[in-house]
C-alpha cells in the first residue's frame, strides 16, 4: 500500500474518523443518526478469564475486544496460553471480534510482531504511548515530535503492510501528551495508519477544549476513551470515588465532546474506561457488576447524544 499524502483536513472527510481503516461504514457528515461503536477493554475485568469476559461483551453492546496484558489485565497472555485458534473460536461462538491489542508494555517501537498477530486474527488497532522526553513546550516540543514521527516511519510502513492502525494515546508523562503534541504528530505523519487514541482523563477537564481538539484531529482520531479524571487513578480511594472516572459519575460534561465526535463523523471505537487501584483488579468485584457499571455509563453517553441532537 502506498503512503497517502494529504493535509490534516483531508483526513476528516476521507477516513471518516478511522471508519475506512477499521472497516466500519461511515454516515453522512454530522448525520443525526450518528452512533458510537463500542470496544470492550479486557482490563475492566481485571484478570478474569477470557471465557468469563467474552460472553459479557454482547450485554454491553461491544462488538470488538481490546486485549490488555499485565499488569492491567492478563488477557493477552491468556490468549497465548489458550492458543490463537481457540481464542478465535471463543470470539466466534459469541459473535464478537478482536479489535485492539493495547501494549504500553512494549512501547511504540516494538509493535511489529503484534501487528502481525492482530492482522492474522482480524484485529485492526494497536495502542501504545508516545516515547520521548516529557514536559516539553513550544519549539522544543515540536522538534521532539518531529523526531518521534521520523522514528515511527518503519513502524508505520509495517502497519500499512499489515492493514492495521497504530494509535498513540496522550498518556501522562509522555512526549505525546498535550493537545499541541497531538496536533503536531498528525501534521508530521501523513499516513492514515497512525493516529491518536484520545484519553480525556489526561487532559484539562474542559468540555469545550476537548471538543475543539477532537475537531482538529478529525479523521486522525482512531480511538476514543470515554474516561474522565474524577479523583484520579493512582491513590486508593473508596470505590465510589474511584468510579468518578466513569462517564456520568464525575463532573465532565460529555455532551459537547460527543457532539464533536458527531461533527467529524467519528467511525472508530469508543471504550468506556477507567483504571482501578491497584491495577489488575476488576473495577468492581464481579463480572455482573462490571458489566452493569459499563452499561450505566453507556446509558449516560447515549443520553448525551440525544440531548445535543434534539432527540
Amino acid at each position: 500500500m502506498t503512503q497517502r499524502v494529504m493535509g490534516r483536513r483531508g483526513f476528516c472527510g476521507c477516513l471518516l474518523g478511522g471508519a475506512v481503516a477499521l472497516g466500519v461504514p461511515g454516515a453522512a457528515h454530522g448525520a443525526p443518526d450518528f452512533s458510537l461503536r463500542y470496544a470492550l477493554a479486557s482490563s475492566m475485568y481485571g484478570t478474569m478469564a477470557l471465557g468469563t469476559i467474552v460472553p459479557e461483551m454482547a450485554k454491553t453492546g461491544a462488538t470488538h475486544l481490546d486485549l490488555w496484558p499485565a499488569p492491567h489485565g492478563n488477557q493477552r497472555e491468556q490468549m497465548e496460553s489458550m492458543g490463537h485458534e481457540a481464542f478465535a473460536a471463543l470470539l466466534s461462538r459469541h459473535g464478537v471480534k478482536l479489535g485492539v491489542l493495547t501494549h504500553y508494555d512494549l512501547g511504540p517501537f516494538a509493535l511489529q510482531d503484534e501487528m502481525r498477530v492482530a492482522a492474522a486474527l482480524g484485529g485492526r488497532l494497536l495502542i501504545s504511548g508516545g516515547s520521548g522526553p516529557a514536559n516539553l513546550r513550544g519549539t522544543e516540543l515540536k522538534a521532539a515530535v518531529a523526531v518521534f514521527a521520523e522514528q515511527m516511519k518503519p513502524h508505520i510502513a509495517e502497519a500499512e503492510k499489515q492493514g492495521v492502525l497504530i494509535g498513540i494515546e496522550n498518556h501522562a508523562n509522555n512526549l505525546i501528551e498535550s493537545p499541541d503534541s497531538m496536533r503536531w504528530l498528525i501534521e508530521f505523519t501523513s499516513s492514515p495508519h497512525i493516529g491518536i487514541a484520545l484519553a480525556p482523563y489526561h487532559l484539562p477537564q474542559d468540555p469545550a477544549q476537548l471538543a475543539t481538539l477532537i475537531r482538529d484531529l478529525g479523521g486522525r482520531l482512531v480511538h476514543f476513551y470515554a474516561w474522565q479524571h474524577g479523583m484520579g487513578c493512582h491513590e486508593k480511594r473508596p470505590k465510589e470515588q474511584e468510579l468518578l472516572q466513569m462517564p456520568g459519575r464525575g463532573d465532565l460534561d460529555f455532551v459537547p465532546i460527543l457532539e464533536a465526535l458527531r461533527k467529524i463523523n467519528y467511525g472508530g471505537w469508543t471504550s468506556i474506561f477507567m483504571h482501578p487501584v491497584p491495577r489488575g483488579i476488576p473495577i468492581l468485584p464481579t463480572a455482573d457488576e462490571v458489566t452493569a457499571e459499563i452499561n450505566r455509563a453507556k446509558t449516560y453517553l447515549e443520553a448525551c447524544l440525544s440531548k445535543r441532537s434534539g432527540g
